[in-house]
């Protein structure tokens, strides 16, 4: 009976650390993180080749080119994993006890005539290769781990971003592509028309060289037209690319150059905004955060760790102790402190510099923004009418013989030239305000909002980019 009550409140023990070897000495705001690494992770939920990617329209816009690029990119997904493992790592990490529990049995050959049960020791301890720590350095070891996972899901927001700024800013390539194409169309047209009024002219007695001038220039705009055509080809291939699909897959051009987005607030709004909301200036925060626990860590070496023991002989004895670990590797501690502390220094600068620089960054984009809308302006309201003038002045002067026939195509070149350039400006606006969402990490409809820090963690649904 008593050998069973023995034995029955040893395994009792052993259960209870069974139990306990699933705690977690987990840091605040684990839970939140959890929640919106599940929500951020919902379109990897299934294996990647039982995943339905969603199809295209007839004439898909660029939100739909975004959609789909989401949930295609396989450099997006991989960040999203590393932010899965980061954050599986906080476990890990607080998991405590930190060690395994091991158990010895020992049994002692006498001449005497014990029982064997009296002469069988049996005894629990951590193991002996790794100690059992003091929990707050468990403790601590997990707030580590938490802001090196928070660091990783802002990385996560960041490479979004910076996904929509490189699809976004390619369908405004392929955009402008077609609109070019569509000019030198018209200049085609314009040419074969002109080569059709030489030859009545010169069957009339003209001069023959306006003829050969304008075969000349029409062949030459006819190679250049299909020399566009070619490079839109490419294009529709790399934005192909990008959303996962073939790369002679079908994609209409748009019909029209998009529309100019606006921009909802003013430039001090938008700089005070945005500069403070960059994915990657959080991340750095969060490595500064990382490295001041990791300091603390450090320090915490210091503390002597206590490894319990205990055990019984049969009926004969039981005895429980504990084995103090005292540090005396000091110089390694002191050493680890100080190239914490040189880390934490080093990420400090860093976050400086990464500040300073996306500030810069954001600034020039809005003075590039500006300065498109000046020059779309100015060409719009003030050249194009211009030069549509002048064109159809020197149409008329040709018809009579007032001019050469070079002076013609001069003027239809001007007006061609002044219709690219508006289009080159439009587009030019439409990419920097790309690259300014990239920078801000936020939608640039969202600036506006009142706030001085809007959420930029990956928990934001402005994280969704324009999803959202």
């Amino acid at each position: 009976m008593p050998i069973a009550f023995t034995i029955l409140r040893w395994g009792s023990v052993l259960g209870l650390g069974v139990l306990l070897g699933g705690c977690v000495l987990a840091p605040k705001g684990l839970t939140e993180e959890q929640a919106r690494l599940d929500a951020a992770g919902a379109p990897y939920d299934q294996p990647h080749a039982q995943r339905q990617l969603p199809e295209l329209p007839p004439e898909p816009a660029w939100q739909d080119l975004l959609h789909r690029a989401f949930l295609a990119n396989g450099d997006l997904e991989a960040a999203y994993f590393e932010w899965k493992a980061a954050l599986a790592r906080v476990e890990m990490a607080a998991g405590y006890p930190n060690t395994n529990l091991s158990l010895s049995f020992e049994t002692m050959f006498s001449a005497e005539r014990m029982k064997s049960w009296d002469r069988t020791t049996i005894s629990a301890q951590p193991d002996p290769m790794q100690g059992l720590a003091f929990p707050t350095k468990v403790a601590q070891a997990g707030k580590r781990a938490l802001e090196q996972a928070r660091a990783t899901g802002f990385r996560f927001a960041a490479k979004k971003f910076d996904l929509q700024r490189k699809v976004l800013q390619q369908y405004l390539d392929y955009s402008l592509m077609a609109e070019k194409l569509r000019i030198q169309q018209s200049n085609v047209s314009l040419l074969q028309l002109l080569t059709e009024t030489a030859t009545s002219r010169v069957r009339a007695g003209g001069n023959q060289q306006d003829l050969l001038k304008a075969q000349i220039q029409q062949r030459l705009s006819e190679n250049e037209l299909a020399t566009m055509q070619s490079q839109l080809q490419g294009m529709r291939a790399m934005l192909n690319g990008m959303l996962a699909r073939r790369a002679d897959a079908p994609l209409p051009v748009p019909k029209t150059l998009p529309g100019p987005r606006p921009l909802p607030a003013d430039d001090a709004t938008l700089i005070a905004v945005a500069v403070d909301a960059n994915p990657e200036l959080a991340a750095l925060a969060r490595d500064v955060a990382g490295r001041k626990d990791a300091i603390e860590l450090a320090r915490m070496q210091y503390i002597p760790d206590i490894n319990p023991i205990a055990g019984f002989t049969g009926n004969i004895s039981q005895f429980a102790g504990a084995m103090v670990t005292v540090p005396m590797a000091i110089p390694m501690i002191r050493g680890q402190i100080k190239e914490t502390q040189a880390m934490l220094a080093a990420t400090e600068a860093m976050a400086r510099q990464t500040r300073s620089e996306r500030g810069a960054s954001f600034v020039a984009a809005l003075v590039a923004i500006r300065n498109a809308e000046r020059q779309t302006q100015l060409l719009e309201q003030i050249i194009l009418p211009k030069a549509e003038q002048v064109l159809s002045s020197s149409r008329q002067a040709y018809a009579t013989g007032s001019i050469s026939f070079i002076e013609l195509v001069d003027s239809q070149r001007t007006l061609l030239e002044v219709r690219q350039m508006i289009a080159e400006a439009t587009i030019a606006r439409e990419k920097q305000l790309a690259e300014m969402e990239s920078l801000a990490g936020v939608d640039i409809e969202t600036l506006a909002a009142p706030t001085t820090r809007p959420t930029t963690g990956p928990q934001s649904t402005n994280h969704e980019g324009h999803e959202s």
